[in-house]
């Protein structure tokens, strides 16, 4: 790469996703808001965000945390009105930020008045956009679902309605039904209700839900046997990825989004190829700016079941980064950095240590490698102060995750007490739950994250009085003060650290990582020890003589200068170093 980046807003841009239960309660009901949102604006332009997101925030019965929407067009009124984020989006737009909403257009939910027609007869002109079935039978008479397929919350993905007698297509929970993409008229109400509407009132764009289950063909096969205990199959490579998905994203930018100049980051898993997700994010084509590849957040889940934790090493997250660092270079394309979301466990957690000795440093390591990646940096809210994942002591009653509890209780009907601990081990590091805490925000009652008395929601971490942003304010080698270093230096050498080629050393080191960063004449080098253990590190030839200028340690500097030109590096337990041309 020699040519001068591309001045594209969102590729420079830091996002920051806020989950709106678990951000900040503005009216002391125990629950986040749209005001509370508001009071923080001022926080996230002075940490240097560029692009909010809020996570849904609109209608629902909240089966799924809003995933469930009942109304595009209004907002789930414990979170405030539209009239809210009619202020919320000015707010941002007032300061120099843009605004961005999730997109959940694969589903509804089964309260939205299009699933209540669709559902009321099969007459209805509504019918046709949903996806419904008629029963298959065994021999034995006995009545089945359509296919075999498995939902993502466990069980079958398809419910029988008495009324009608036929099955409706729900890829996560029975709630949820999926729209039918096939039909037009369905597609033109989408594109009015969901994006229209708020684009309308100024939003800048959509992450979009599962962007790449739309076109699911016509067929509807069962799935291959890969449990053979249990009747539903994963289903994936049959329904992700199908036929006409993209016509269907070319169809929605020509209609809306190239109108509105607005940017789409999807949500694409099942998707390994990296020449299959260049088909999703060419700009020349124009269906999505850019994705999320979940490989990295996908390390250590089962293989057949999420919940079915599998130790990984080092190696592992270094052959993944390297992957979707490249998969982008000599072409028109573009990628993301992030290590959390809201369905994901904490990254301190998962990746490096969050003992108390340790959680810091592990912390600030994490985001120097974050912020030295190519692509447009997404932060998850409570990442840029080290919130880590809830404590091992809590029982499976505080936890609220449909998709976690649902398959506890699968397990847990069983009988068998060694697969039920194995599943609350997985859960208590992979849990969506661990992402969906309240934040903290100082060390008073509840982490500052409400007033109300009886309490938030959900339960507030243990160490909110040790993990807070208030206190972090107030030092200068916190791990959000940090973060603040960490996206102004990110940004002030956008060429080399966010559009810069990608260079790996060692790849079979299970202890450090190593890799390299090019532009034109440009170069930084970024070494990190992933090892509660002291570890010897040799700077590469091709990127000698470069100046120190990072490090998570205080006396980082003092540790450069005691090296002299030697080219070993000796890293202490989680200890991060970057170095520069300039």
């Amino acid at each position: 790469m020699t040519n001068a980046p591309p001045e594209l807003w969102w590729k420079d841009g830091v996002v920051y996703q806020i989950y709106p239960a678990s951000f900040k309660d503005g009216n002391g009901d125990g629950l986040g808001d749209i005001p509370g949102i508001l009071s923080k604006v001022d926080y996230l332009k002075d940490l240097g965000i560029d692009i909010v997101w809020v996570s849904p925030m609109f209608d629902s019965p909240q089966v799924d945390m809003g995933y469930d929407i009942s109304n595009y067009e209004d907002v789930y009124p414990p979170y405030g009105t539209v009239k809210d984020m009619e202020d919320l989006i000015s707010a941002c737009h007032e300061r120099g930020m843009k605004l961005i909403l999730d997109l959940v257009i694969n589903h509804t939910s089964d309260q939205h008045a299009w699933f209540k027609e669709s559902r009321s007869s099969k007459t209805n002109p509504k019918r046709d956009w949903y996806i419904w079935k008629p029963p298959r039978y065994a021999e034995d008479g006995t009545r089945l679902p359509p296919t075999n397929w498995r939902s993502y919350f466990s069980g079958n993905t398809w419910t029988y309605d008495e009324l009608t007698g036929e099955y409706y297509l729900h890829l996560f929970a029975k709630e949820q039904p999926d729209l039918n993409w096939e039909n037009e008229e369905c597609r033109t109400a989408i594109y009015d209700s969901a994006m229209r509407f708020w684009l309308d009132k100024g939003v800048d764009g959509f992450r979009v839900d599962c962007v790449n289950m739309y076109s699911k063909g016509v067929s509807f096969q069962d799935a291959p046997i890969i449990n053979p205990h249990a009747y539903e199959q994963p289903a994936w490579s049959i329904y992700a990825n199908g036929p006409r998905m993209h016509e269907f994203l070319r169809e929605m930018n020509t209609q809306v989004l190239d109108i509105y100049d607005a940017v789409t980051v999807g949500e694409l898993p099942h998707t390994p190829d990296p020449k299959k997700v260049l088909d999703y994010v060419s700009l020349a084509d124009k269906q999505l700016s850019m994705v999320f590849q979940f490989d990295i957040v996908d390390l250590g889940q089962g293989a057949s079941y999420k919940y079915q934790y599998q130790p990984w090493k080092l190696p592992q997250l270094k052959e993944i980064v390297a992957k979707w660092q490249r998969f982008i270079e000599g072409t028109d394309g573009w990628t993301t950095a992030f290590c959390e979301n809201h369905d994901q466990g904490r990254s301190v957690s998962r990746y490096a240590s969050d003992s108390p000795e340790y959680r810091v440093l592990s912390a600030k390591m994490l985001a120097m490698m974050m912020c030295a990646m190519t692509g447009t940096l997404f932060i998850y809210q409570g990442q840029e102060i080290g919130m880590i994942n809830v404590p091992t002591s809590w029982p499976i009653e505080e936890y609220k995750d449909i998709e976690s509890l649902n398959f506890y209780n699968q397990i847990k009907a069983t009988g068998d007490k060694e697969a039920l601990d194995y599943a609350m081990t997985s859960i208590q590091i992979l849990g969506r739950d661990n992402a969906r805490t309240p934040m903290q925000w100082d060390d008073s009652a509840f982490a500052g994250f409400t007033e109300n008395k009886d309490g938030a929601w959900m339960r507030v971490h243990d160490l909110y009085p040790e993990i807070n942003a208030a206190k972090q304010m107030g030092e200068k080698d916190s791990v959000l003060s940090f973060w603040k270093d960490m996206i102004r230096f990110r940004k002030g050498h956008r060429e080399v650290l966010v559009h810069g080629s990608f260079d790996m050393f060692e790849p079979e080191n299970e202890k450090t990582f190593v890799f390299g960063k090019r532009f034109g004449d440009k170069k930084a080098l970024v070494v990190l020890n992933f090892t509660s253990e002291e570890q010897e590190v040799k700077l590469p030839e091709e990127y000698e003589g470069l100046k120190f200028h990072v490090g998570n340690y205080g006396d980082a500097q003092e540790m450069e200068q005691s090296a002299g030109g030697r080219k070993v590096r000796e890293l202490r337990a989680w200890e991060g170093r970057l170095y520069g041309t300039w």
